[in-house]
């Protein structure tokens, strides 16, 4: 099984972190970088000249191939996920699933900076993704009131590497199949799931920083053994589409 990692494209939030922090929301849209970042990497995905697929695993001679034959497509429900999803899913010719526990550390918050401190939000209710997002498959868990729930609070890191390690564990359950699955997830969670495949949990010393719609490949074998093959890919960018 190959798995491809995609880190969403630029959200407002990103860009508050450089300009201000005031200005962040609990579940920000892509920025105009952000769509072009998504469009590149969908084109990418479905029509890049692949020369790192083995095809002929006996002579293992290089072919080259069309796109990266991807099977499935994952993505979170947070929204910059979801639209990050949307080319790649239309380049491809694959519905996205959405699969709630790839969703970013910490939930979806927001410090209100007043009396009000930090406020939970549900993210968007099954009839706002459908009317959104036509045609993406939608778990019975996310009703029209929404997916996320802050009863317990802010997701702890602890937290969101237990989610990772669930994750994790059913990916691995495909590393007997030829199946090539596409993630798009967030940087901090693609951070913990990396971790969790390599057995670098719990580990605060060391971070995977991955650029918007930056790709990463991991292969697993079918004899169990789990090989990264590149991390942190931006070649469908241009230089000043780096971020």
């Amino acid at each position: 099984m190959e798995l491809y990692i995609i880190r969403h494209g630029q959200s407002t939030n990103n860009l508050s972190m450089i300009y201000d922090m005031k200005d962040r929301e609990a579940d920000p849209p892509l920025t105009d970088l952000g769509l072009k970042q998504a469009d590149r990497v969908a084109d990418y995905v479905a029509n890049s000249i692949n020369f790192d697929r083995w095809i002929d695993r006996k002579t293992e001679e290089r072919q080259e191939v069309k796109g990266l034959g991807v099977t499935r497509l994952y993505c979170s429900p947070m929204l910059r996920t979801l639209q990050t999803a949307q080319p790649i899913s239309k380049a491809l010719g694959l519905q996205a699933e959405i699969w709630p526990d790839l969703h970013e550390h910490g939930g979806l918050h927001l410090d209100m900076g007043d009396e009000r401190g930090i406020v939970g939000f549900p993210g968007l209710g099954r009839n706002a993704i459908t009317e959104r997002f036509p045609g993406y498959l939608i778990p019975e868990t996310i009703t029209d009131t929404g997916w996320y729930d802050f009863s317990r609070g802010v997701e702890d890191i602890a937290s969101a590497m237990a989610r990772a390690i669930r994750v994790a564990l059913t990916l691995k359950a495909h590393a007997m199949t030829d199946e090539r699955i596409a993630l798009v997830i967030h940087g901090t969670f693609a951070d913990a799931l990396l971790k969790s495949f390599l057995n670098l949990l719990p580990n605060h010393d060391t971070y995977f920083a991955m650029y918007n719609t930056g790709i990463t490949r991991v292969d697993f074998r079918r004899d169990g053994k789990i090989v990264p093959r590149y991390f942190n890919r931006t070649v469908h960018l241009g230089p000043d589409e780096v971020s």
